[in-house]
């Protein structure tokens, strides 16, 4: 492993728990309320999931590109 798989791994385990929480959350939802009023409840965990994935992304690209310390921009 180089010497950036290390920093890795705490955002991709973080994207991946809320994940799970995300899906537990809309599979309650599939559950519990009736009719079409889930699947419209549904839709705000799964922006947030592909937004959570996106950033998780961009995270990576960052450390991969050398700039561990994100806050030193500000």
């Amino acid at each position: 492993m180089n010497q950036h798989s290390y920093k890795k791994i705490a955002p991709i385990l973080i994207t991946v728990f809320l994940l799970l929480y995300y899906l537990f959350y809309f599979f309650l939802l599939l559950a519990y309320i009736p009719g079409i009023f889930k699947y419209l409840l549904g839709i705000i965990p799964a922006l947030t999931g592909a937004g959570l994935i996106y950033v998780c992304w961009e995270r990576i690209k960052e450390i991969d590109g050398g700039e561990e310390d994100d806050l030193s921009k500000y």
